[in-house]
Formats: structure tokens, C-alpha cells, sequence
């Protein structure tokens, strides 16, 4: 395949515990259902497994690491280099002493929600409404329904491009809106949330308020990135999107969502370059009408077509 040559690549990386797979199709772990394969996809055993293998990783060997790919565009080229996958490995989710909770990064937020509603925890309820893992929230400072990551992490823990193993304060991640300080080249394994004592019963009922207000406002059951742009300050990007006359408009199969105009849905075969450019145009239109730039919330990775960049 042109541009990328898994099988090569292999031959340059070290041994794992884990797995590692060759041209390895990656539209089928994103919720858009669209774009290229990895050069090499490594899911990793544990957090060991991972370090060892960035230890031993030469430095020119580019490394990504995605979760459930809920907040992820691939481009149609695929990936060069290494995707990391965190799997089953890093999805324990355990109860400490004084309400505090330790999710591993590939953990499924809901699920840790859930977790903390059972064992009468508040304050962690609003994961209930972000699509996504742990590792991604802390990536993002990630947050819905008035509540954000960095509202309740103690500390994370996370490996470095060499294989380092670093400890890291909530005051270490640098949290502003939707945006980790972190240096990037950092993976998260694992975080400490910290809850309070709550009802169990209030919890659950808080959590089902918000399930259903995403399935009213929300085309949760579409092939969709979830929310596409940040929103500017003072401003929501649905409703600039809105104002600009972009509800429902399409590029081929991708289309701005009529129920949510902060979504962009894949109908059918869609593309990641239609995705892309769909999103673009939003961007355009909105400049225009208002003078406002969208940024991108969902991460865009990948060459546009195979040999480019």
C-alpha cells in the first residue's frame, strides 16, 4: 500500500506482551465509521507493556494514541507510524478511601459514572453525558452538563515518549476550556477522581435526567464525532452554525446534523475528506456571517490521501 508499509515498520519495533497488527483498519474504531488504517495498531498489555514499548520505539517512529474514538477523525490516507490503542488492560475502574475512584484511561466514562452512582459517589455524574474514555477526558479536560474533568482529578498517571512513568497534580495538567497543558507526547494510563458523599437514588436520577436530554438534543445514534467545534467564549457553536444557515447543509453523505447543528453525521460512506471538508465549510460560512473562527474540538490525525500529508 502506497505510503505506508506496516510489515516494514514491524520489523523495527520492539517486542510486546501486547499486540501488534500490520495496515491495520482503523474506520471501524471510530464512531464516524470513516478514514484509513494504521501503519501498525499496538494495543498494549498494561501500562508495563506500554513504557517498554516506548522505551524501545526509536525516536523518528511517529506514535498516536486514541481511545473509543468518539471525538476522532482518521483521514482517508491512514495513519504513518504507530496507533496506540489502550484496551482492556486500562479500563479497571476501583474505589479508594474518602470517595475517590481510579479509572484506567481506556475506561469508558459512563461506565465510571455509573460505578460512582453505585457506591454513592457524587460529583462525577456529569462523565454520565461525555462519549468518551477517561484517557480522553484527561487529554481535553473533557466536560457536559456544568461539570469538567479537571473539577475532580486529584492526580493522573501517565507514560512519556521514552518509556517514563510520571505522576501528574491537577495543577500539573494546566486545565483551561477543553485543553490539557500536558506536553503531547504524553499518554495517560490512569486518573484519581475525587467525589463526595452522595444519594444513590438522586444520583441515578440526576444521571437519567441527562441521558435523556442528549437523546432529545443530541443525534446520538448516528455515525457522528459528537461535538465538533469549541465553543467561543461568550458564544455557542451551534448556534453560529445556526445563524450562518448551515442546519442540515451536505457535502456527498456528510451532513450538519438537523437535530444538533454542533454535530456532523456520516450518513452513509462518507468519506474522513468529505467529513473534513463539510466542517471547513462550516468554518467559512460562519467567518463570514459573523466574524467568528470556530476551532475544531474533534482531533483530526492521519494523511488525506495515501503518500501525502
Amino acid at each position: 500500500m502506497a505510503g505506508l508499509n506496516g510489515e516494514a515498520l514491524l520489523k523495527r519495533l520492539p517486542p510486546v506482551r501486547g499486540r501488534l497488527e500490520a495496515n491495520a483498519p482503523l474506520a471501524d474504531l471510530t464512531w464516524f465509521r470513516a478514514g484509513g488504517p494504521a501503519e501498525v495498531l499496538f494495543t498494549p498489555a498494561d501500562e508495563a507493556d506500554l513504557a517498554a514499548f516506548l522505551k524501545g520505539t526509536a525516536a523518528d517512529i511517529p506514535v498516536y494514541v486514541i481511545g473509543v474514538g468518539s471525538n476522532l477523525l482518521v483521514r482517508d490516507g491512514g495513519v504513518a507510524g504507530v496507533v496506540i490503542r489502550l484496551g482492556r488492560g486500562f479500563a479497571d475502574v476501583t474505589l479508594e478511601d474518602g470517595n475517590r475512584i481510579r479509572a484506567g484511561a481506556a475506561a469508558l466514562d459512563v461506565r465510571v459514572a455509573r460505578f460512582a452512582q453505585e457506591k454513592s459517589i457524587d460529583a462525577l455524574t456529569f462523565l454520565r453525558g461525555i462519549p468518551g474514555t477517561i484517557g480522553g477526558a484527561l487529554r481535553m479536560n473533557a466536560g457536559a452538563y456544568g461539570g469538567e474533568t479537571k473539577d475532580v482529578l486529584v492526580e493522573a498517571r501517565a507514560v512519556d515518549r521514552t518509556g517514563n512513568i510520571h505522576v501528574l497534580s491537577n495543577a500539573d495538567l494546566k486545565y483551561t476550556y477543553r485543553h490539557s497543558g500536558a506536553p503531547e507526547d504524553l499518554i495517560f494510563t490512569s486518573a484519581l477522581l475525587q467525589g463526595r458523599a452522595g444519594d444513590p437514588a438522586e444520583i441515578a436520577a440526576a444521571m437519567d435526567k441527562i441521558t435523556s436530554s442528549r437523546e432529545a438534543t443530541q443525534p446520538i445514534k448516528s455515525r457522528t464525532g459528537g461535538s465538533t467545534f469549541k465553543n467561543p467564549p461568550g458564544n455557542k457553536s451551534w448556534q453560529l452554525i445556526d445563524a450562518a444557515g448551515m442546519r442540515g447543509f451536505a457535502v456527498g453523505p456528510a451532513k450538519v446534523s438537523e437535530l444538533h447543528c454542533n454535530f456532523l453525521i456520516n450518513e452513509g460512506g462518507a468519506t474522513a475528506a468529505q467529513i473534513e471538508e463539510l466542517g471547513e465549510t462550516v468554518r467559512s460560512r460562519v467567518k463570514a456571517n459573523s466574524g467568528i473562527d470556530l476551532d475544531w474540538e474533534i482531533k483530526r490525525i492521519g494523511l488525506a490521501s495515501q503518500g501525502a500529508s
